[in-house]
């Protein structure tokens, strides 16, 4: 799980992990989620420079036993990924790469990865459909109106074939945006699953307030 981004707008004293989500934070959710999961053996975390030892605490604190190893993080999410990747056992058949700022996290979602990983697809990501029209600008002039219905919005958990993955961040990750991207870029098959609207990405302080409303509802 990638816990090691700074969080900056949300003008906090602290990396976004570690943010209050009502009483607790952030992280919290994410690592109880998964541990609670019949479907996760084992958990990396990686954690922002200087906040590893938290993060272990945390750990212990919610009695997550699946939590392996704790790394820290990259200066590039391509970096954290290489380092958690380092920590996942050779024998791992299946990696789920999740990000702590997505915290409502549930089982359906990971359920359709798997399924997809399950008949053959080399990778899955949660998707959602865009509602909004969507133009290309450039230097501030529209020069395109896409077609919305090709178009999706990406989450995560995402699910790969461990040896894929592997292969793939062993590559020029410099231009991938996501671990999806990635194993595109080398040739892997990726799978769109039914997203969902509640693993909102935390960027602001109201995307907080509305992840703490859906978690209490």
């Amino acid at each position: 799980m990638l816990a090691a981004g700074r969080g900056e707008r949300l003008g906090a004293d602290r990396p976004k992990a570690f943010v209050r989500l009502g009483e607790r934070v952030l992280l919290a959710e994410s690592l109880e989620r998964l541990e609670a999961s019949g479907w996760v053996d084992a958990i990396v975390v990686v954690a922002p420079a200087g906040w590893e030892e938290p993060a272990i605490l945390l750990a212990e604190e919610l009695g997550c036993g699946k939590v392996t190893a704790t790394v820290t993080g990259g200066l590039t999410r391509a970096d954290s990924l290489r380092r958690a990747l380092e920590e996942v056992p050779e024998e791992a058949a299946v990696i789920l790469v999740h990000d702590a700022a997505r915290p409502l996290v549930s089982q359906e979602v990971v359920e359709r990865l798997l399924s997809a990983l399950s008949a053959g697809w080399d990778g899955a990501v949660p998707v959602l459909p865009l509602a909004d029209t969507v133009k290309r600008v450039r230097d501030e002039a529209v020069v395109e109106t896409l077609d919305r219905a090709e178009l999706a919005a990406a989450q995560t958990p995402q699910a790969f074939v461990a040896s894929v993955l592997r292969r793939a961040a062993a590559g020029d990750m410099s231009s991938a945006t996501d671990c999806s991207s990635l194993v595109e870029a080398s040739g892997g098959r990726m799978k769109a699953v039914a997203g969902d609207p509640h693993l909102l990405k935390v960027t602001s302080a109201a995307d907080l307030e509305l992840v703490e409303l859906w978690r209490r509802a």
